[in-house]
């Protein structure tokens, strides 16, 4: 085999490989950990955790791997040669690294003595076993791998092994001794469920590892190996891959098995169900809502989700499922396998009742390949979705796949949960034909159980597609197949079969424009739910939209608001009811005709036996009545249990429904009394016909009274008597049950006594399975007006009738009965007082115990009282302390700003008198420079008016340079006056030297007298702020510890 190729294969996108997969095998992701099918419920001695195997010498370690590695099933077929114990097993055998792969079959493998491995499988030398550890997700890669790198790194003792991996998934993986190809361990194909290996890049990218089910799947163990070439590690899991393949090579059958099978035997009918659940923020998942007529799903966009799968056979001898070989799940439909993606799977195990396997994978839809699916669906339409379940059955060759396309439509993730009353699951059935295969060679394993292989596998939708495509005018109605039944007729049946209670099927299709309004409606409602709306009572005598029955049937009792009842529920299911076995009886006799309860043992009858058992321990005087479990069958098919038991309690209470069952029926029998006089009242020949043939309302009205119609009568009209039950009261009984005679009038008067119970037995029920009769029906009952003050007539006539027979009876007879009554109440007084006595003596305890907590509450308040004064004294010191500091720091800054102030006014004086000295000093050079330019001026006239002068200086008043002869006058007056005229000059110039030295100095008096202005306003601002910071800061300070002391 090309070892490149089958290298490749396996690290396209990871580095592990699970029995989970499908027909050839499934990479795992490298992604969190997955929920594991089991936890690890071992014995006390096998604590979870990590266990490093061998610290000792090499015979202790292979004590150790024993203990620890073989299977207890196979023990006693192992055998483990001792090595001696002076050899070291690091030196033992010292491989040499070679460019080829260390890999041998089992042909080449020819050592002397050692056991022959499967004739397929393959031998890995130069390998190291690092150790095994415990783990309870065997099938996470996250977990492996850190199990991997704890195990690399704390491994004190590795051992040298071989390793046979087999090619079939029929084999066994076997550890071997190296130095004499010794069996150490083996594990079982089936057994293995997970094999991964390191990261490229990692310490571990040389290591490889596989967990398998130890100890009848009660612990899983993880196993590490290293590999002395790291190219060889995708070689083993490649070898691992597969083996998780059902590859055997066909074995001839023994002259010792069965007769062949008869043509008709070959074919196995497989019933394969799918449900789909939905996170419901509440910790839990519970299962989307499914329309009847377009059978789709209703799924929520962004929830997490969880796909169910539960395959049942239905025919010939039975197949075991080894296991489930992988969970798949596209988008659209007739899609490819390549298609098709991979669900982490979760569970697969048996029913309770051990008829079918369950099948249990976590769906996020938020990923990319499931994009499709997670976009809300326009209105009115839908879109298909393809699940596939690939299972391993042990007596067939290859794995078979059942493929479930179904229809699903994409709503918000805001939309009304609704809990649906209908079939939440898609069933398909499968036609499975196997053919019986002849092994053309002897197996080594005797457990091969390769028997038949796949001929054909076809399913209900396909079978009558093709059926239809061979004679147009067959119209399929198989089990699979997404036609909705028939509309049943008002026609009656011929047989006398009264109709089975659950019978009829409610849709939830709706106009647009109703539910609207049921929208707006709801919305002001929950804005305050104390008071109804207006308009409410008109919208539910035309009916409330079957979508939202669970919500306004929870709003109408009043159950919006009752988390104590709920918590209160969850307690009651845990006590033992007297009447467990009346309950138990009845469950079964409850909607047998409804799809949630038929089920013997199944979760509509668990749920309704809960229900029943809570009331009965609840309500103690009452407790359960026959008849209690029809109403709750109804309201848990809109709702959760809880939610229904809490409705239930409303109706029995607040509507007076108990009052029935109360006082030996006394109420129910003036019940009874009032339809009569109403009968009499409104249908006055149907009145006269009963009274004529004996036919009294106690003998037909029963049920309608103590069952509230539930137990006889097709769905949707019980489901609309609810709805008027809960908005108006149970007097609405009155109101049907004069309709039903109303409308049966004709019929009735031609019967005789017998006739008419069986008219009300039989054809009554059965005329109202048309939803439109039903309609009629339940709207000539809303249009007739039965006032609350004629039925309390009625009932004070029936009270004086009584009263009148009573007086009639005999003394003896009414004394007796009188004091039946009152032995009655007395025992019940009795019960009650026990109870009181019992509830006083408890209380008193409770209240003794209280007193005890309130005592050694009121020292330790007492205790901190008078801490709390103490703190107080000393805060109060604190806060005069604190005052007088206030005060002298107010003082201390007076003064320092009385200071600051004084200085600034001196600096101010000061700075004025200097910018007087400036301004003086200014005008006086000004007047000396006008007076010198002046005389220079005066001067510049005399040099000009003289011509002796005038040749000595320019026009600019400079004296030249040099003069090329003497004047005419004499040269010592010449001199003399030069002289004078320079003297002069010097002089004008030393003062004007002079002048501008006093400028400059008064200038630098200027700078320095505003550099003393500065720093003084500098001060002064900052003792200003001082003081001011000092002050807020100690009111604070007062002020925070006094309000402390206060609390």
């Amino acid at each position: 085999m090309d070892d490149k190729g089958s290298v490749g294969k396996i690290s396209v996108s990871s580095d592990s490989v699970s029995t989970l997969n499908s027909e050839d095998f499934v990479l795992v992701s490298q992604l969190g950990d997955e929920t594991p099918s089991s936890t690890n419920n071992g014995s006390d001695d096998e604590k979870t955790g990590l266990k490093i195997v061998g610290n000792g010498s090499e015979q202790q370690l292979q004590r150790e791997l024993e203990d620890v590695l073989m299977d207890p099933s196979v023990a006693e077929h192992c055998t483990v040669s001792p090595i001696p114990p002076g050899s070291d097993p690091l030196s033992a055998h010292s491989p040499k690294l070679e460019m080829v792969l260390p890999v041998q079959t089992a042909q080449e493998s020819d050592s002397p003595g050692s056991p022959l491995p499967d004739e397929d499988s393959v031998v890995f030398s130069q390998l190291t076993y690092l150790g095994c550890a415990s783990v309870n997700a065997p099938r996470s890669e996250v977990e492996a791998l850190r199990m991997m790198s704890i195990l690399r790194g704390q491994c004190q003792l590795p051992l040298d092994v071989t390793l046979s991996v087999p090619g079939v998934s029929e084999g066994t993986v076997r550890l071997l001794d190296p130095h004499n190809s010794t069996e150490i361990a083996n594990y079982p194909i089936y057994k293995i469920l997970f094999c991964v290996r390191g990261h490229d890049g990692t310490p571990e990218s040389d290591c490889f590892a596989f967990t398998e089910s130890h100890y009848n799947a009660e612990i899983f163990r993880i196993h590490v190996f290293r590999c002395q070439i790291q190219e060889a590690v995708s070689r083993i899991l490649y070898s691992f891959a597969t083996a998780f393949r059902r590859s055997a090579k066909k074995a001839v059958l023994s002259s010792q098995q069965a007769a062949p099978l008869t043509p008709d035997s070959d074919l196995f009918t497989f019933t394969v169900s799918l449900e789909i659940k939905e996170d419901d923020g509440k910790g839990t998942f519970s299962a989307v809502a499914k329309d009847k007529y377009k059978q789709s799903f209703k799924l929520r966009a962004g929830m997490d989700k969880k796909i169910v799968i539960y395959v049942q056979q239905t025919s010939n001898k039975e197949l075991a499922i080894e296991r489930c070989f992988g969970l798949l799940l596209s988008p659209g439909k007739n899609v490819k396998n390549s298609d098709m993606h991979l669900l982490d799977l979760e569970s697969m195990g048996k029913s309770s009742d051990g008829k079918s396997y369950i099948i249990t994978g976590s769906w996020n839809p938020n990923t990319p390949q499931f994009h499709a699916v997670n976009e809300e669906t326009p209105k009115d339409k839908f879109m298909y979705m393809t699940t596939a379940v690939d299972l391993v059955i042990t007596e067939v060759e290859e794995p078979v796949r059942f493929l479930l396309e179904t229809r699903v439509r994409v709503c918000s993730p805001n939309d009304r949960l609704f809990w649906p009353f209908s079939k939440r699951s898609y069933t398909e059935t499968f036609y499975l034909k196997l053919r019986q295969v002849y092994q053309r060679k002897e197996r080594k394993s005797p457990a091969s159980d390769t028997l038949y292989e796949v001929a054909s596998l076809e399913s209900e939708t396909e079978r009558d597609k093709r059926k239809t495509t061979a004679s147009p005018g067959i119209l399929p109605t198989g089990a699979g197949t997404m036609v909705p039944s028939p509309p049943e007729d008002d026609e009656e049946e011929d047989n006398d079969e009264p109709l089975l209670s659950g019978s009829g099927d409610v849709s939830k299709e709706c106009a647009e424009k109703i539910l609207e309004t049921w929208g707006d409606l709801l919305s002001k409602w929950h804005m305050n739910l104390s008071v109804r709306p207006r308009q409410l009572p008109a919208l539910v005598r035309s009916g409330i939209p079957e979508a939202l029955r669970g919500e306004v049937w929870q709003l109408l009792a009043g159950c919006h608001n009752n988390d104590h009842q709920v918590e209160e529920y969850r307690t009651l299911i845990t006590k033992e009811s007297p009447q467990d076995s009346a309950i138990t009886r009845d469950i079964n006799r409850t909607f047998p005709a409804h799809d949630y309860f038929k089920d013997t043992g199944g979760d509509g009858q668990d749920s309704l036996y809960k229900i029943c058992k809570a009331y009965s321990v609840y309500d103690e005087e009452i407790g359960y009545c026959q008849g209690q479990s029809f109403l709750a069958a109804v309201l848990l098919l809109h709702m959760p249990e809880e939610q229904a038991f809490s409705v239930l309690v409303k109706i029995m209470f607040d509507y007076g429904l108990r009052d029935l069952f109360k006082q030996n029926f006394e109420d129910l029998h003036c019940k009874f009394f009032q339809l009569e006089r109403l009968m009499q009242e409104y249908i006055p020949d149907l009145y006269n016909h009963f009274l004529s043939v004996g036919l009294e309302a106690h003998m037909y009205a029963s049920q309608w009274f103590l069952t509230l119609f539930t137990a006889k009568f097709p769905l949707y009209m019980v489901f609309h008597i609810i709805d008027l039950l809960l908005c108006e009261g149970i007097s609405v009984i009155f109101n049907v049950a004069l309709a039903l005679l109303k409308t049966s009038k004709d019929d009735l008067i031609q019967t005789d006594f017998e006739g008419a119970l069986k008219f009300f037995r039989v054809p009554v029920p059965k005329r109202y399975r048309s939803e439109e009769n039903a309609k009629k029906l339940m709207e000539l009952a809303c249009s007739m007006k039965i006032s609350q003050k004629k039925l309390k007539k009625f009932e004070k006539e029936y009270h004086t009738m009584r009263e009148q027979q009573e007086q009639q009876e005999a003394p003896i007879e009414r004394y007796e009965r009188e004091n039946r009554r009152l032995q009655e109440a007395n025992m019940r007084l009795e019960q009650e007082n026990d109870d009181l006595a019992h509830e006083l003596v408890s209380s008193k305890i409770a209240l003794r115990k209280d007193l005890d907590n309130a005592e050694e509450k009121a020292d330790a308040l007492n205790k901190e009282l008078l801490l709390t004064k103490q703190k107080l004294v000393e805060s109060e010191d604190e806060k005069r302390r604190l005052e007088e500091e206030s005060a002298q720091l107010k003082e201390m800054c007076r003064r320092e700003l009385d200071k600051s102030e004084s200085e600034i006014k001196k600096n101010g004086s000061i700075i004025g008198e200097y910018k007087q000295i400036c301004s003086q000093l200014s005008e006086r050079l000004e007047k000396q420079q006008t007076a010198t330019r002046g005389e220079l001026d005066k001067i510049r006239l005399k040099v000009e008016g003289c011509e002796r002068c005038s040749g000595l200086f320019n026009k600019e008043g400079r004296v030249r340079a040099a003069v090329t002869r003497a004047p005419a006058g004499g040269p010592e007056e010449t001199d003399e006056e030069k002289e004078g005229l320079n003297n002069q000059l010097r002089e004008m110039e030393l003062e004007l030297a002079q002048t501008k030295l006093q400028l400059v100095e008064a200038e630098c008096k200027i700078q320095d007298l505003e550099h003393h202005l500065g720093l003084a306003l500098n001060e002064v601002q900052a003792a200003k702020k001082t003081w001011l910071t000092r002050t807020l800061s100690s009111i604070k300070t007062v002020t925070g510890s006094q309000g402390k002391e206060t609390t």
